[in-house]
């Protein structure tokens, strides 16, 4: 099975779409004007001039053979990139015998004597594969297969374990070693890959920013997908690079068709206005021309590396299902024992942030296919807590700032009685004025209402503002779990 690179016909990104292997131009203009490198060299790109031009002609046109003796000394990551170069360069790239020894370095056959030197081991795998047999770019694609698997492997065993205060894996920081990337497609079929430009970090969750002057017309798009990035080769990279071989991991899919009419409105300043797309993206339209000024991406830890590793560039990873534990002597079981963190937060501010324990809902309150977890009640003054500082969606670009007032991100971590994570999510909200009037004597001024929903649960929260203190107030939070899930979970039937 061929692997997919292609010779660079134009200034378009590399990729081979049924593994998500992409190799940026840079790599390749790089890998035309190289020289003899060896092994482990990384290039330079160089800028193109009538001399480097010359040079090129000049290699391309030397015998096979002794294009293949350069490429014997070169690395995995150069020769991908080399093969991007031309039609020539390509097939020659793929030859089984320069693939074959770089396959047995880097994966040798366990019951074999390696106390010989690099060239007589080579000789002797050599004599026992028939390389010849096989079809071009064979060890290439052997190869790289089992680089993905490898990396795959690592990444499990770093998500082993787990933190204990959290119910997530307690190494996410160093799994999430790699980039995220959205690709917009136009009507076309074009697309336009936008790197990011700038990430925040918290404790259960990402904010990614894309944020420039080069995108497309809003018009033409059709679909925005986002992906994960990891370097093809984990040996040889650990730290992604923005050029290099790398493969997509493809996490979400969102319409772009229609935008401003089949998404949310969540807000709006003088510049831009902020429309939510479900899960957890932010489009920023400029007021002035309806052109896109930035997307934001908010992802949860939950899950998040098994995501944006181990999909591809046009499949999702499927999670395993879960497995629920039965429980036949507890007649309340699946209905108490929830733990609750929430975060609420912008641009580095933290609004609100807390842990509630020991949630828990009555038979009674199963209505209308939802549990009801109280977690801040309304008549019960003691549990209001205030919003710290001016609350608000920070977004900036290249030239402009701004603040989009009663917007932020809102990070929600449901833990279930054995402490695993039950329903997770990380998305942008807005608070509503109420048109409900108070019923609480003790907070004079405007209510505002927020909600969220998915399809395993909502959230409701209450809020008033204060005007003598100038901040708003939690007054009432509410969580309605999916009976649906819950059954599934528990393997009840409520």
């Amino acid at each position: 099975m061929a692997w997919g690179f292609q010779p660079l016909e134009s200034r378009q990104r590399i990729h081979a779409p049924s593994y998500g292997l992409h190799i940026s131009p840079g790599d390749c203009k790089a890998a035309a004007a190289m020289g003899c490198q060896g092994r482990h060299q990384p290039f330079t790109e160089q800028p193109a001039s009538h001399s480097g031009r010359q040079i090129c002609t000049f290699r391309s046109a030397m015998p096979s053979e002794i294009l293949l003796k350069i490429f014997s000394y070169l690395d995995a990551v150069s020769l991908l990139c080399i093969g991007c170069v031309n039609k020539r360069f390509y097939h020659l790239a793929n030859d089984n015998v320069i693939w074959f020894k770089i396959y047995s370095s880097f994966f040798p056959p366990k019951r074999t004597n390696w106390k010989t030197n690099s060239g007589e081991r080579t000789a002797v795998l050599l004599s026992h594969a028939t390389i010849q047999d096989r079809e071009s770019g064979y060890w290439k694609n052997e190869y790289i297969m089992k680089q993905i698997a490898t990396g795959k492997t690592r990444i499990i065993q770093l998500l082993k374990p787990i933190n204990p205060s959290t119910g997530l894996p307690l190494k996410t920081k160093e799994a999430i070693n790699l980039r995220w990337v959205i690709v917009l497609k136009d009507r076309n079929g074009k697309e336009h890959v936008m790197e990011q430009v700038d990430i925040s970090y918290k404790d259960r969750s990402i904010t990614v920013f894309w944020y420039g002057t080069n995108w497309p017309c809003l018009d033409t798009l059709s679909a925005l997908e986002l992906c994960g990035v990891t370097p093809l080769l984990l040996d040889q990279c650990k730290v992604p690079t923005k050029n290099g071989p790398w493969r997509r991991s493809l996490i979400a899919e969102f319409n772009l068709t229609n935008l401003t009419k089949v998404s949310t409105m969540i807000g709006s300043d003088m510049l831009v206005q902020l429309f939510h797309l479900n899960p957890g993206l932010l489009v920023g339209l400029w007021k002035k021309g309806n052109g896109i000024a930035f997307v934001i991406a908010s992802l949860h830890h939950h899950q998040l590396i098994e995501r944006s590793t181990l999909g591809s560039a046009t499949i999702q990873y499927i999670l395993p299902p879960h497995k629920p534990i039965l429980d036949d002597v507890d007649p309340e079981y699946g209905l108490h024992g929830y733990q609750l963190h929430i975060d609420m937060h912008s641009g580095g501010h933290t609004y609100m942030c807390g842990t509630f324990r020991n949630l828990f809902c009555r038979k009674d309150y199963i209505r209308n296919g939802y549990l009801r977890l109280t977690v801040i009640s309304l008549k019960n003054n003691s549990q209001h807590l205030p919003l710290a500082g001016k609350v608000g969606f920070f977004w900036r670009t290249d030239v402009f700032e701004g603040n989009v007032q009663n917007c932020y991100m809102m990070d929600v971590t449901l833990l279930d009685e054995t402490e695993k994570p039950f329903w997770c999510f990380s998305a942008p909200v807005y608070m509503k004025l109420s048109s409900k009037a108070s019923c609480l004597y003790d907070y004079m001024g405007h209510n505002y209402d927020l909600n969220y929903m998915d399809s395993e649960g909502k959230v409701h929260v209450e809020l008033v503002w204060i005007e003598e203190s100038k901040e708003y107030y939690i007054v009432n939070l509410v969580l309605y779990l999916s009976t649906e899930k819950v059954n599934r979970w528990f393997g009840t039937k409520y």
